[in-house]
């Protein structure tokens, strides 16, 4: 037996004492009781007990079966009496054939089960029908068979999904203590009425004389056996066990307030609480720039208030708040109550103006996929019916279409949502990828706003040139999910991408090797596509995207153990077997989240295996492309290896917009946009990488992607340029030549363009890049172009000291299966070691040729190997 509290002690109720028939140990070994009921009597509460704000002294019970019980208690005035009870289990009486009649399931619904009398101090008596699944249930209950006018004894109680360092619990069957799971984290709540071996119900009787005194209650069975474990007696307004809807307070304090983001909100839950009803979350308020709201920044991360808690809550109207030192408000005093020296809660206008929200295209009154932010004036983020209204950030727990940058919470919409806002004004913030000008704009809610409809206008056409976007690297999501994502960013291209983690598979159901999600032959309006691929890996040798394949999928999809496949499985792979094999099949081949993991690519790329590299994101927004992933790109554009850029998030989390870095491809105008076209616009090179600037360039007319030739004595080339940006200013265009920056340009922060003649004297690669910066972070390379390469007869393509970097991670690959990598199969093994010594022979061949001389190292060709 154990003490129950979940929560503080209503100052309305106080417990009465009585003396029952039995005790808990003697139930448990009581010939009149189910076998269940008395396995179950040990795990009883007992002592001292608060469940749902009523206080309780639970001592020695009523067992009720056969003949009436009365006890005898301490006059007692009240509007309310509240029971602590409990029904044994009741058996069925199937027929011959297994069938009940008359079915009032397993708890007996309607069953007349006990009286229970209140006997006043002037000898009048008040008799209450006591009927199974309303004013009782059995301490053990098929789930589905809740009580109609109780409530289980265990007040439901908030989760956070963010419990990383404090794990949560909760009670299994056996009594036993449990951490809770992240599947049920999702919940955000937790109600264990199930999970425990014996549970109470809770049934308030409202006294029909409060003016007398009740001395004593009679407890008279009617049919089966009831446990009545405590009585409580209290005063509210109306029945103590219906909580009100859901509100919102703001706590502010004159201290900074103690709060441990490590371990999450429960550090401030802990400072607050309810008696009769419970706080759903308590965190510090949001702090947005409310006078320039429209003058902002697209996904601009508040500040955070330390000294203003924004609580939300459900209870009773007579509740009080629990404040950390001992102070207590009443509900009913928040917005009459002030003070200097003590804390104060301020009641927060509720959200319960229902209205549909409506995003149209300017010109065409359709609605359009967007990205949707909406909060009140305390900051208090504000999500559709339908969406969850605390979204969950952690790697591969949230499924809802929902994108967390940091505190900024935002959803993707369809162009149409329901949503309950506060009267007064509320702050959009509408996004729709990187060709329409971010809105954000302040709305007035009165009682007659019913709809909003906002009006979005397209600033760039690059679209409408030919260029379409992609994301080449998403995680978890669903098609659907992904293809309402991807429009919603303007991403035309999703590749959502399928894996395995450990034991772990992903996305493997949504594979099935033909199907394009959002053509037209789909169902879909052909402009945003979805294609399920793989992304197979490997923790040391590296990880590669194979996109768009056709047929089976390819497998393994990760080798060689923890932390990509299982623990023992052996290297019996090759990234560059994998890329030979999505080619056959008719894939792109992508090298993600260039350039890591750095070691075998090297001679995917060196054989010619791979189509482009990928600049990758993650849940950065202002890191930019990361000078390290071009810095490694470099080295085989010297060498000569024309390998396009692309770029994707590698999303994995709420944490990660789908397109936040994007591929732009160019398919030519009398071709029509469809995955295979887009594909092959990628192998083409047209492309460029962006975080938001846009981008184009040719030299003589001839577009990124392709070669260019001169005559030995070399010339001058002219290349022409155009850059443009809604969602960041851009600040400067670079043109690199072999890695080196060799004309800059200051530019306009919206658009701009220019053309520089440029002198090539021997063979050369010309890229472009384009710095941007938001006015509160530094600046960064937002977008940078694939290459044009310019041959000049006689002059090769050569960078000695990068080409032996090159040859170093191609030895490294062939040292890893030598050596730690678990063993694959002897003739698996060779044929791998073959394969990777076929990359290095090409490279040092050509790198004799060059009359470049170096350093063999021990063990680069082949020899017996067991």
């Amino acid at each position: 037996m154990s003490i129950h509290r979940d929560g503080p002690v209503s100052p309305l109720f106080r417990p009465i004492s009585f003396d029952g028939n039995f005790s808990f140990e003697e139930l448990a070994g009581h010939q009149d009781v189910s076998a269940e009921l008395a396995q179950a009597a040990p795990f009883a509460h007992s002592g001292s007990c608060v469940a749902w704000g009523i206080p309780f002294e639970i001592g020695r019970p009523i067992f009720l079966k056969d003949q009436a019980v009365t006890v005898e208690i301490s006059p007692t005035a009240a509007r309310w009496f509240v029971f602590l009870h409990a029904s044994d289990v009741r058996p069925l009486s199937p027929d011959q054939n297994g069938l009940i009649s008359p079915m009032r399931g397993i708890g007996q619904l309607g069953e007349h089960a006990a009286d229970y009398i209140l006997i006043y101090d002037d000898g009048s008596e008040e008799r209450v029908k006591i009927r199974r699944r309303h004013q009782v249930g059995s301490f053990v209950s098929r789930w589905g068979e809740q009580c109609a006018e109780a409530v289980p004894a265990i007040m439901p109680r908030p989760l956070s999904f963010r419990a990383t360092n404090q794990p949560e619990w909760r009670t299994d069957p056996a009594g036993h203590r449990r951490p809770i799971g992240w599947g049920v984290r999702q919940q955000q709540l937790i109600f264990e009425d199930s999970r425990v071996p014996w549970i109470n119900f809770i049934w308030a009787v409202e006294n029909p004389h409060p003016e007398r005194a009740v001395e004593a209650f009679r407890f008279e069975p009617v049919c089966g056996a009831l446990v009545v474990s405590a009585v409580s007696a209290g005063d509210t307004c109306s029945t103590p066990l219906r909580w009100e809807k859901r509100k919102k307070v703001l706590l502010q304090t004159r201290s900074e307030l103690t709060f441990d983001p490590a371990l999450n909100e429960h550090s401030l839950l802990d400072q607050i609480q309810l008696d009769l009803g419970q706080v759903i979350a308590a965190r510090p308020r949001l702090v947005y720039p409310t006078e320039e709201w429209q003058e902002t920044r697209q996904n601009l991360q508040p500040k955070t208030a330390s000294h203003e808690v924004l609580v939300e809550y459900t209870a009773h109207e007579d509740a009080e708040f629990h404040l950390q030192g001992g102070t207590r408000i009443a509900i009913r005093d928040l917005e009459s109550r002030s003070s200097e020296n003590e804390p104060v809660l301020e009641p927060i206008e509720r959200a319960d103006q229902r209205v549909s929200l409506r995003v149209v295209e300017a010109g065409t009154n359709n609605v359009v996929p967007v990205k949707l932010h909406v909060h009140g004036k305390m900051g208090e983020y504000l999500a559709p019916v339908d969406r969850s209204r605390n979204p969950n950030p952690l790697w591969f727990e949230n499924y809802s279409p929902d994108f967390c940058h940091g505190n900024h919470l935002s959803t993707y919409i369809s162009g149409a949502a329901t949503i309950d806002l506060p009267l007064g004004e509320v702050y959009l913030e509408i996004t729709k990828g990187f060709e329409i000008k971010p809105i954000r704009k302040t709305v007035t809610i009165t009682r007659d706003t019913t709809q909003i409809s906002v009006e979005i206008d397209k600033t760039l056409y690059w679209r409408e040139d030919g260029w379409v976007t992609a994301d080449t690297h998403v995680h978890f999501l669903s098609p659907a999910t992904a293809m309402l994502e991807g429009a919603a960013e303007g991403v035309n291209v999703i590749n959502l991408l399928a894996s395995q983690w450990g034991e772990l598979m992903t996305n493997v159901g949504d594979f099935d090797g033909h199907t394009t999600f959002g053509t037209k032959a789909a169902g879909g309006t052909g402009e945003f596509l979805v294609r399920v691929g793989t992304e197979n890996r490997q923790h040391v040798l590296g990880h590669i995207s194979l996109l768009g394949y056709s047929g089976n999928m390819i497998l393994p999809l990760c080798s060689g153990g923890p932390d990509e496949s299982a623990m023992g499985d052996p290297v019996d792979v090759l990234l560059t077997e994998w890329a030979q094999q999505c080619r056959t099949q008719g894939g792109l081949v992508v090298l993600p989240h260039f350039p890591d993991p750095r070691l075998e690519n090297a001679a995917t790329i060196v054989l010619g295996e791979a189509d482009a590299v990928e600049m990758t994101s993650s849940s950065d927004l202002y890191g930019g492309i990361n000078p390290y992933s071009l810095s490694d790109w470099y080295r085989y554009l010297n060498n000569g290896y024309l390998i396009p850029a692309v770029a994707g998030t590698d999303k994995m989390s709420a944490e990660f917009a789908v397109g936040i870095m994007r591929t732009y491809a160019r398919i030519p105008g009398d071709r029509e946009f469809t995955y295979e076209t887009w594909m092959d616009a990628v192998r083409a090179g047209h492309t460029f990488v962006t975080t938001g600037p846009l981008m184009d360039f040719n030299v003589d007319g001839r577009p990124m992607g392709s070669r260019v030739t001169l005559p030995s004595s070399g010339g001058a080339v002219s290349v022409s340029w155009k850059a443009a940006s809604v969602v960041i200013p851009m600040t400067r265009i670079d043109l690199v030549v072999n890695g080196e920056v060799k004309e800059s340009h200051t530019l306009r922060p919206g658009q701009d363009a220019g053309i520089w003649s440029v002198r090539i004297q021997k063979s050369s690669w010309i890229a472009l890049l384009v710095r941007a910066k938001y006015n509160d972070k530094p600046e960064m390379i937002a977008a940078h172009s694939s290459p044009i390469m310019i041959d000049v007869e006689g002059s090769q393509f050569f960078a000695a000291v990068d080409a032996l970097t090159i040859l170093d991670q191609i030895e490294g690959a062939m040292a890893y299966i030598d050596t730690i990598g678990t063993r694959a199969e002897v003739n698996r093994y060779k044929q791998m070691r073959l394969l990777l010594e076929s990359a290095h022979r090409r490279l040092h061949n050509r790198m004799h040729q060059m009359g470049f001389d170096h350093t063999h190292t021990v063990g680069t060709h082949l020899s017996e190997h067991d």
